[in-house]
């Protein structure tokens, strides 16, 4: 597809890094074994976009292979992010060598400590021999130029996590459903602020379970202080229409905020898969 204007591109807070406001996730086709072909088309076609913004995880499948594949070549021409959850060091280290290898390249743009949930977790990550030792020596090393962290199940305990270390990004959810629940965005997005970390948003469909138009979540969640949204896709027809929103992208009006929040309160929990 060819666009009619490119996506728009922010900073990403500290790091510096010019990227496009729609970044690629690793969830979608990409969280498969086996689908080498579509895969590769799906992440080469949003390379030819200008989406520069490219993610996967160590426990997403197939994911980091399929990018290992489809960006030889390429790897100049985008910025590279994966995670790891692993909660010690050695655990954390080992994911890196296999993420490495996988995508390819002998260097990530953003690592990230993957889908911190509990104060259990803490506790391991920032113990001595926990997983943020890794993190903090891939940095120095050059093996990653950032580092991050990211959640989805407690703002309380990102935050704690942002209070114990000075990351360069942060990964949460940003939709109008997180914002009548546990709000990532209220805890989370002033703190980034203040540290100048780049915000990358996530579940900006909310897995599609709210029937309402693609474009109009997507330009919510870009109105928020953030630097980008990573979106999974299952298809390019998909990746166009996400691609095509992005580049026509709009910014609310607070009113046009505030009545979507209202029309989502009601059905907040079970939008965002929170038990009650």
């Amino acid at each position: 597809m060819a666009m009619d204007k490119p996506i728009p591109k922010r900073r990403l807070g500290k790091t510096g890094l010019e990227v496009t406001i729609l970044g690629l996730g690793g969830e979608g086709i990409l969280r498969t074994f086996g689908q080498d072909k579509e895969a590769v088309e799906l992440i080469s076609a949003a390379v030819d976009l200008g989406i520069n913004y490219l993610e996967s995880a160590r426990a997403y499948a197939g994911s980091e292979l399929y990018y290992g594949q489809a960006l030889k070549g390429k790897r100049d021409k985008v910025y590279l992010a994966s995670k790891s959850h692993a909660r010690d060091k050695a655990g954390a280290l080992a994911h890196l060598q296999e993420t490495l290898k996988n995508m390819g390249t002998d260097y990530l743009d953003v690592w990230q400590i993957h889908d911190v949930r509990t104060e259990d977790d803490i506790n391991k990550i920032f113990a001595p021999g926990g997983a943020i030792e890794a993190f903090a020596e891939a940095k120095a090393k050059g093996l990653a130029r950032f580092i991050g962290v990211t959640g989805h199940e407690d703002p309380e305990v990102l935050k704690r996590c942002l209070e114990l270390f000075d990351f360069d990004t942060v990964l949460i959810p940003v939709n109008p459903a997180e914002h009548a629940y546990k709000c990532f965005s209220e805890e989370i997005i002033p703190i980034a602020g203040a540290k100048d970390m780049g915000v990358v948003g996530m579940k900006v469909y909310m897995r599609g379970r709210l029937n309402a138009p693609k474009k109009l979540l997507f330009s919510y969640a870009l109105t928020q202080p953030i630097s980008t949204a990573v979106v999974g896709c299952d298809s390019i027809e998909q990746l166009n229409e996400n691609a095509e929103g992005a580049s026509n992208y709009q910014p609310f009006k607070l009113k046009e905020i505030e009545r979507l929040h209202h029309l989502v309160s009601p059905y907040a929990r079970e939008l965002m898969y929170y038990k009650p």
